[in-house]
């Protein structure tokens, strides 16, 4: 825990964050989950059992919030209204639980946020209490409003969910973490783990992702490999990578005392 990841003033040692839809079964989800070595798991109110259709099976007795983080979200939610509803919802099955995702879909093709919606949505829930870790665009300055609003952390889209094509603007995120008072977590659109350690690379705090993840040919082989690559690459930024020279050789051996020169 000497390099841990602090959201909402609690500390944890995995900074991958993984989702819970989109796999074969509950045993798959808990085994790939178990791979990951993550301890927030997000989960879609509106899509996932977690109490409110007793009847059916439920993912909490394959999650259990004990021995996980569980971070309700607001997937398939188009205004800030059904947002709000939703985490209020969620809020009641989980026992007053205050960590929640935000997210604001602008439609259904793109799955792009809606900003003014997730803006007006994340000023209601920090005034009711809620602590917002929020899915965004990679505009700095909006990124920037969802702090100043009072988001324990920012979440920008690497690319469109359920892509797998990687970190498009690499220039837009470097500007939102070097901005950031709060973590930035990429969520959205990693596809396989170079982009993982891309994400840590550049200084965000940690990844989301679900798709990538269960959408694999061996979803648990690839958790595994998810967490080493957002371990190796969040080590690479603590390390420093040496500078980029154009045009410039500089070899790793001495060139001046050459036997027999």
């Amino acid at each position: 825990m000497n390099d841990a990841l602090v959201i909402a003033g609690k500390s944890y040692a995995s900074r991958l964050l993984v989702g819970t839809g989109k796999y074969r079964d509950f045993a798959e989800t808990r085994a790939a989950i178990d791979a990951s070595g993550a301890e927030i798991v997000t989960v879609a109110i509106r899509r996932t059992n977690i109490g409110q259709n007793p009847d059916e099976p439920n993912l909490l007795d394959v999650l259990p919030p004990g021995r996980f983080t569980i971070l309700p979200n607001t997937a398939g939610c188009y205004s800030a209204d059904d947002a709000v509803r939703t985490l209020r919802l969620a809020r009641e099955l989980l026992d007053g639980h205050a960590l929640v995702k935000l997210e604001v879909l602008g439609d259904p093709q793109t799955l792009f946020p809606n900003m003014p919606e997730t803006l007006k949505a994340a000023e209601t829930l920090v005034k009711d209490g809620f602590e917002v870790m929020v899915y965004c665009s990679d505009d700095p300055i909006q990124a920037k409003m969802l702090e100043e609003i009072g988001c324990v952390a920012v979440m920008p889209l690497a690319s469109l969910i359920g892509s797998g094509m990687g970190i498009l603007n690499p220039w837009n995120l470097r500007l939102i973490i070097d901005n950031a008072k709060v973590p930035v977590i990429v969520d959205a659109g990693v596809g396989t783990a170079s982009d993982a350690a891309i994400a840590m690379e550049l200084g965000c705090d940690g990844v989301l992702m679900n798709t990538a993840i269960a959408a694999a040919r061996e979803p648990v082989r690839m958790a595994g490999a998810m967490k080493k690559a957002v371990e190796a690459g969040r080590e690479a930024f603590l390390a420093g990578r040496m500078p980029r020279k154009l045009y410039s050789a500089d070899p790793s051996s001495p060139t001046a005392g050459l036997i027999g020169s």
